[in-house]
């Protein structure tokens, strides 16, 4: 009996090596970015300068990935809730930060699925997270499948908050806090502020406090006027401090911790006797980069507030200190995620010290506002009393100073604005300030 022959073996088909990804600057830097403030507690501008990728980029897209950034920022919150039913386990933080770049894109961005959900992939291909490529893919197609309904159910406002931040906006008053997360959860528009005389670049919209308001994504170098110095960039908000030290002309002013100088381009303006102080290098370059476009005359000096001495004593200082920021959280999503309460500890004290500084600038009757960007108790009305304490004499705002504004007035005589005013018009920062004289 003969035997039949044996079935050839098929061959084994070798594996095709799968194509590299191809480069996606967008998406690299912003996962940089994300990785950078959620990892590191690093802000967005930071770790946007620190990726690698940033430095071969194109404007636009530096520019899309800080939007895409910032989005998936500001709503980091929710996204963590909708990613949360579809990851049977928790994956290393740069995996589900990747999957939040995804989710936002599909959510609040609306970018079409199969871009959505392919470029992330290869954003974790490109990052050596290949084995998470699948579950990536998986995820972000039930999500785009779902649609707008993953977000059923979700108290996104609270969400979006980190609880201590939460819990302190609610000294505001009843409701504040959900009030201000809503201002903060879309993107800010461009303000700015015109020299006197100057004409506003067209597709702007006025304020009721004089500034012009430009839609999000405005590029400031595409306005008309800008090459010339006929404007500066300033948050509608950002404006009043200035506005409410009223310096004359042929004033002796100090602004202290001056950059970026819009607060000390609205003083010069007005023909007083401008010195601009500020302490960091970077920063002090950027401030004479801005005036130098303004055309505008300022003493500039780089130093320590706190320690430096003017001339002679001044007639009015402008102290816009630094502070946690969360009143910016419009424009920088990142400080919800930075910042933390420990840090406050040391921010207050270097205010005091400055607050102290500013007195001893000051001549007898001289005029000081404090300002903060910050919603912040400790920053706000806590350093309030503390300058009365230290013998500042407080000189309330009054209701016509603040006719175009009138809930920002508080009892006490201070400002105080949030994200969740003018919501109609697009919301402004948050900023507190209060005015004193140095008695004789």
């Amino acid at each position: 009996m003969t035997s039949s022959p044996r079935p050839a073996r098929a061959r084994p088909r070798s594996k095709r090596p799968m194509p590299a990804p191809a480069a996606d600057p967008t998406r690299d830097i912003a996962f940089d970015i994300l990785c950078g403030v959620v990892e590191h507690r690093r802000m967005l501008e930071t770790s946007l300068a620190r990726s690698a990728q940033t430095h071969e980029a194109e404007p636009r897209d530096r520019a899309a990935a800080h939007r895409l950034a910032a989005a998936t920022l500001r709503h980091m919150g929710t996204l963590r809730a909708v990613l949360e039913p579809f990851l049977r386990k928790e994956p290393p933080e740069p995996v589900r930060a990747a999957l939040m770049l995804g989710a936002a894109q599909l959510l609040f961005l609306e970018t079409p699925p199969h871009a959505a959900v392919g470029t992330t992939v290869d954003l974790l291909r490109r990052r050596g997270l290949a084995p998470f490529a699948g579950l990536a893919n998986a995820v972000l197609r039930k999500i785009a499948g779902s649609g707008a309904s993953v977000l059923d159910g979700l108290d996104q406002p609270r969400l979006d908050i980190p609880a201590w931040l939460w819990s302190s906006w609610s000294g505001l008053g009843a409701g504040v806090p959900r009030t201000i997360a809503a201002g903060i959860s879309t993107e800010a528009s461009l303000d700015i502020t015109l020299r006197p005389g100057a004409a506003a670049p067209e597709g702007g919209l006025l304020l009721p406090n004089g500034s012009w308001r430009y839609p999000a994504g405005t590029r400031v170098v595409d306005l008309a006027g800008y090459e010339q110095g006929a404007f500066w960039v300033q948050d509608a908000a950002a404006t009043l401090p200035a506005r409410l030290l009223a310096v004359h002309e042929g004033e002796k002013v100090a602004d202290l911790c001056a950059a970026p100088g819009g607060k000390t381009a609205q003083l010069a303006v007005t023909g007083a006797q401008v010195t601009a102080i500020e302490n960091n290098p970077a920063r002090m370059a950027r401030l004479q980069e801005n005036l130098e476009r303004l055309g505008l005359s300022v003493n500039t000096v780089q130093a320590d507030a706190c320690t430096w001495q003017p001339d002679a004593p001044l007639d009015a200082i402008l102290l816009d200190a630094p502070c946690s920021a969360t009143g910016t959280a419009r424009r920088h999503p990142d400080v919800l995620w930075v910042k933390r309460p420990r840090d406050l500890t040391a921010l207050t004290a270097a205010q005091d010290r400055l607050l102290a500084a500013a007195r001893d600038m000051l001549r007898p009757g001289g005029r000081l506002i404090y300002a903060v960007c910050s919603l912040q108790e400790e920053e706000g009305p806590a350093r309030a009393r503390a300058a009365q304490a230290m013998g500042l004499v407080p000189t309330p705002f009054t209701p016509d100073e603040l006719s175009m504004l009138p809930e920002a007035l508080t009892p006490e005589g201070w400002l105080r604005t949030h994200p969740g005013f003018w919501p109609d018009l697009g919301g402004m920062d948050g900023f507190f300030a209060a005015r004193f004289i140095r008695p004789a």
